[in-house]
């Protein structure tokens, strides 16, 4: 739900933001809600298929742990990508396993 008198934080960092590691911000849109006063933001970003949890909960269920070059290849990329936002005066400050996004054909991980 977006505040008409509200500049939106999120929009305006992910529009100045370009990193290999980040996930890219295509396209954006407003839309209105059922209510007369309600407006949405919609973002439209790149497509990520999993995320590092369900990666691990994968492993888990096989009764297996994450092999250590994936939390290698993971935590490097994660890494890069913190330290791109940090450098531009950004703090992401919900970093989950389920907010790291990952493509599994290339291991490529996305913030």
């Amino acid at each position: 739900l977006q505040d008409k008198g509200f500049k939106n934080r999120e929009l305006q960092i992910m529009r100045r933001l370009d990193h290999c590691n980040i996930v890219r911000l295509r396209y954006f849109f407003y839309s209105s809600g059922e209510k007369k006063d309600e407006v949405y933001l919609n973002l439209v970003l790149d497509f990520v298929p999993e995320t590092v949890y369900r990666v691990a909960r994968h492993f888990a269920k096989a009764k297996s742990s994450l092999p250590s070059i994936y939390v290698k290849v993971y935590l490097y990329q994660l890494f890069r990508s913190l330290a791109y936002i940090h450098s531009q005066g950004v703090c992401h400050r919900d970093i989950k396993p389920q907010n790291l996004l990952v493509d599994p054909d290339t291991a490529v991980l996305k913030l």
